[in-house]
C-alpha cells in the first residue's frame, strides 16, 4: 500500500494577511478538484494535513473525492518563516537557497532546515506509527517541508535542486508516492495531473 505527500498548488497571495492564511485561488482549486479524481487519491483511507488553510483546504477537495477523513497537526506545517513574514520573490527565492544550502543555520530568522526535516519527519512517522500499513493515507502540506521529508525517505542530501519547484510543477501541486511497507520513496515529485494510475513497486 501507498501514501501520497501532496503539495498545496497555487494560492491567493495577499501581502496583507498572514502566509499560513492564504488559502487556494480559483486555479490551485480546479487543479486539486481534477486531482481528486485520481484512481490513486479515491483509494486513500485517511488525509493528514498542515494547520495551513490552503493545506486544510487542498485535504477538504481531495477529501471529497475519496471520503476519507481528515486530521490535522502543526508539526506539519511549512518552515517557520514569521522572522521576515511576507517578502518580494526574490528575496523569498534568496533565502529559500540559503536555508538549503545551509541546513544548519537560520537564515534571517527562518526555521532552519535541520530543524523543519526533524520536525516534519518525526510527525510523518508519528501518524505511520499509529495507521494499518494496509490502507493508503494522503498527506497535504507545503513544498519545502515536503523536499525534506522526501530528502530523508529517499537518503538524499538537503538540497534546493531537490525542492519541488525545480523538479515538478512550478506552481506547486505536486505529489511524491511513499509505498508503506517498509517507508521506501517511490517516485520523485511529479505535478498532480501527471501522476501514474500505477506505480511499479506498490
Amino acid at each position: 500500500m501507498y501514501a501520497l505527500y501532496v503539495t498545496h498548488p497555487e494560492v491567493v497571495i495577499d501581502p496583507n494577511v498572514a502566509t499560513p492564511r492564504w488559502g487556494l485561488s480559483s486555479v490551485g482549486r480546479a487543479r486539486a478538484e481534477r486531482f481528486a479524481n485520481h484512481v490513486l487519491v479515491r483509494g486513500l483511507t485517511r488525509l493528514v494535513s498542515s494547520t495551513e488553510t490552503k493545506a486544510l483546504e487542498l485535504a477538504a477537495v481531495l477529501a471529497a473525492g475519496c471520503g476519507a477523513p481528515v486530521d490535522s497537526g502543526d508539526k506539519f506545517d511549512e518552515n517557520d518563516r514569521r522572522s521576515t513574514g511576507f517578502v518580494p520573490s526574490a528575496r523569498f527565492e534568496a533565502l529559500a537557497d540559503a536555508m538549503f544550502a545551509h541546513p544548519d543555520e537560520s537564515a534571517e530568522g527562518w526555521e532552519t532546515a535541520r530543524d523543519a526535516q526533524h520536525r516534519v519527519v518525526g510527525a510523518f512517522n508519528e501518524v505511520l506509527a499509529g495507521h494499518d500499513a494496509t490502507k493508503p493515507i494522503g498527506f497535504t502540506g507545503h513544498g519545502a517541508v515536503g523536499t525534506l521529508l522526501k530528502c530523508h525517505l529517499g537518503g538524499l542530501k538537503i538540497a534546493r535542486s531537490e525542492d519541488q519547484r525545480r523538479i515538478g510543477h512550478p506552481g506547486g501541486g505536486n505529489v511524491f508516492v511513499v509505498r508503506l511497507s517498509d517507508r521506501k520513496l517511490m517516485t520523485d515529485w511529479i505535478p498532480m495531473e501527471a501522476l501514474p494510475e500505477g506505480i511499479e513497486g506498490l
